[in-house]
């Protein structure tokens, strides 16, 4: 269900801190100018805005708000943006001048919401084709461990969520493999560093290269 909240749209839940997303359309006036000829891409980019909220997006809480572009046109420009239609997200332009790439929007809310909110509970993000994402799998079902799997090719979402939770653990020039772990909210790593975690014997791994667990969160872990 979308609602207007305080002039703004209220898209999904709320009860956590929303992020901002903001489209500015070809529309409004400025001083004795007004702009009186619609923009298609502008009403596609609503769409695409919407849409993409109520699936990819689904249950991150999004404030949106949709402005009129010549009544406000310095507020994006000072952001470097001036061609309509603008969507930015929490004060950055992601897209301007055309109709939006859902997946650029859900990218940018995706990094935010990850950086605000951590990681609750056990989590695998890997793909099918992976045989060390089996392997962890096979870990955690062994050890009885619920735990929620993220295939990161099939759900964009998934990939731009591991991503931007991983990438400040381990440094933005570690090249990112998978599977990546958390278990109870911590970060893991891999399979060998889930494997030692509960203590089962781990499988020849010599196609995979060195993991992303760097050493230094391999001191910051205490075994339980």
């Amino acid at each position: 269900m979308y609602g207007y909240y305080n002039a703004s749209l209220k898209v999904n839940n709320m009860t956590e801190r929303a992020v901002r997303v903001t489209l500015y359309r070809w529309a409004g006036s400025w001083g004795p100018f007004k702009i009186k000829i619609p923009c298609g891409e502008c009403a596609l980019t609503k769409d695409v805005i919407l849409d993409t909220l109520a699936k990819e997006l689904a249950g991150i809480p999004v404030n949106l708000d949709i402005q009129e572009w010549l009544s406000n046109w310095w507020r994006p420009l000072a952001r470097s943006g001036w061609h309509a239609p603008i969507v930015m997200v929490e004060g950055r332009v992601i897209s301007q001048g055309s109709a939006l790439n859902r997946g650029l929007l859900t990218q940018a809310v995706v990094e935010v919401h990850s950086a605000r909110t951590p990681l609750a509970g056990n989590h695998l993000f890997g793909k099918d084709t992976c045989p060390h994402c089996q392997r962890g799998k096979r870990y955690l079902d062994n050890a009885g461990l619920e735990y929620q799997y993220h295939n990161v090719i099939h759900d964009p979402r998934a990939l731009y969520e591991m991503l931007a939770r991983v990438k400040p653990l381990i440094g933005s020039k570690t090249p990112v493999t998978v599977p990546q772990i958390w278990i109870d909210g911590q970060y893991v790593g891999g399979a060998n560093p889930l494997s030692k975690l509960i203590s089962q014997k781990v499988e020849s791994n010599s196609d995979r290269g060195r993991c992303s667990l760097s050493p230094e969160q391999k001191q910051r872990w205490v075994m339980p």
